[in-house]
């Protein structure tokens, strides 16, 4: 019998955080960023969800990439690249969690649950629905749907390429 957290593991291997994102980037220019890094499965870009700043951007966000090494090659192309004049983030969320599970289980534990990771990390939100989920965000993106109008009059003061390509590496 397979160990049930083989799967758990191996999901977590092939997801990226990405952190110190310029609030004024977009879920639509994020995926445009990490899209030539491998095929993005789905995406979360956290907002806030109470007080003063809700519906603000929390700045950070995770891509789950079909595969592991399509995760370890975003990493290391993107990992210290500027976006929008700030330097990108990003780590293999495994290694985030074990980061902070070294420094305090309990914290880890409750950021997973309010980030709302528990439930997908465990496997608990079926694939068709994840599916469904990501065609419609798509099709809500191509159509122009309120969540989008509301960015596009934000992107009146966004940074006009969201990635600095003064920084390519290669």
């Amino acid at each position: 019998m397979q160990d049930p957290n083989f799967l758990i593991d191996e999901k977590a291997e092939s997801r990226v955080y990405i952190g110190n994102l310029d609030l004024r980037i977009t879920e639509a220019a994020l995926i445009k960023m990490f899209t030539p890094y491998g095929k993005i499965l789905s995406e979360e870009f956290l907002w806030h969800t109470r007080g003063p700043k809700r519906g603000k951007p929390r700045g950070f966000a995770f891509i789950q990439f079909s595969t592991k090494e399509e995760a370890k090659l975003a990493k290391e192309k993107m990992h210290g690249r500027l976006a929008c004049g700030r330097p990108l983030v990003v780590r293999l969320a495994s290694e985030k969690y074990l980061d902070e599970a070294a420094q305090d289980s309990s914290t880890a534990l409750g950021e997973a649950k309010k980030a709302g990771l528990t439930g997908s990390t465990l496997g608990q939100t079926s694939r068709s629905a994840k599916i469904a989920a990501i065609k419609n965000k798509l099709r809500a993106l191509e159509e122009g749907g309120p969540s989008v109008k509301k960015q596009k009059q934000a992107d009146g003061d966004s940074c006009k390429d969201s990635l600095d390509h003064s920084q390519d590496k290669g």
